[in-house]
């Protein structure tokens, strides 16, 4: 067999459990240096049925308002129902599923939200090889958007997807646009990123280099943001704003997001997986911005759009 084709061991498996733990560290201790305030918490669970993780979260800061970082490795005898929709063949499958999430909740409303997620799936069924598959990306939410940040963003995901083909980006940017899209509001949750999902077209190590590029890219493409934005004044009405958007985040996350519904679905830790919640968060019946507000400007942002070719909002 040749080695390009080989099916990978335990010990590949191992190596990207030791690369997510190492990355949950470097991305808490980028987060705490930031804020220089608040430490994370750590708060170490198992799972009855198998497995468990490192939930760390960080509360009241300088700078972040609440900041959750897991690492989870659970397995079970049989796939729940959300891992199976794209690939119904494997419903019965014992399984395991690796990664790193993380959801920022800034305190500052010129502050974007962010989010990423790394992680493997691993199937079995009796007899037959592993079948196996990574996922992730990271996107970003701000509430009054500036073109420079969301620039920056999208320069830094195409540069992590860039040695991997000059398709990579365009496909996984738009992948992301039609991902984080909230159907009943008709709008984007917010400016995109990166988005893959069911990743094993390429050799395992080739995969797994391509997560690995894209996790280790996130601080790079967050903390200049956060430096940049985190010391301006706001006002009441801005906190409000902010309070506000972030009731899309929670519709998002409870109606579509496939890591909460397959979470859930598996008997997960459900503090852990509702850890993305935000802190503080309201409803408004109806509201509109009113026009040529501040307030506005971000319901022009709330569709896909060349970003790095873009001009202005």
């Amino acid at each position: 067999m040749n080695d390009q084709n080989k099916p990978p061991s335990t010990a590949d498996f191992q190596e990207v459990k030791d690369y997510l733990q190492s990355l949950q560290r470097a991305i808490c201790n980028g987060m705490e240096q930031t804020d220089g305030a608040a430490k994370f918490q750590d708060d170490a669970w198992s799972r009855e049925q198998g497995g468990g993780g490192l939930t760390r979260v960080l509360r009241g800061g300088q700078v972040f308002e609440q900041a959750g970082v897991a690492f989870s490795h659970i397995h079970g005898p049989e796939l729940p129902k959300p891992a199976t929709v794209a690939r119904p063949e494997l419903a019965g499958c014992s399984f395991q599923a690796m990664g790193v999430s993380l959801v920022i909740h800034p305190q500052n409303p010129w502050v974007p939200t962010s989010h990423m997620n790394v992680r493997l799936f691993v199937a079995e069924a009796q007899d037959k090889q592993p079948i196996w598959w990574f996922g992730g990306g990271y996107d970003l939410t701000p509430f009054y958007p500036n073109l420079e940040d969301i620039q920056h963003w999208h320069r830094t995901a195409k540069a992590a997807c860039d040695p991997f083909g000059d398709e990579v980006y365009p496909e996984y940017k738009d992948y992301c646009d039609r991902y984080f899209y909230l159907r009943h509001r008709k709008e984007t949750r917010g400016v995109g990123g990166l988005f893959f999902d069911d990743l094993n077209s390429w050799p395992f190590a080739t995969c797994f280099n391509f997560m690995r590029s894209v996790g280790d890219s996130y601080l790079k493409a967050y903390l200049p943001i956060v430096e940049q934005r985190k010391n301006r004044e706001f006002d009441n009405r801005q906190k409000e704003f902010q309070r506000y958007r972030r009731g899309r985040y929670v519709e998002f996350n409870l109606l579509y997001d496939r890591g909460t519904l397959f979470g859930l679905q598996s008997d997960g830790r459900t503090e852990s997986i509702l850890m993305s919640m935000p802190p503080s968060v309201s409803w408004k019946y109806n509201w509109q911005p009113q026009p040529d507000t501040e307030e506005a400007m971000l319901y022009r942002c709330l569709k896909p759009r060349d970003w790095l070719n873009a001009a202005a909002i």
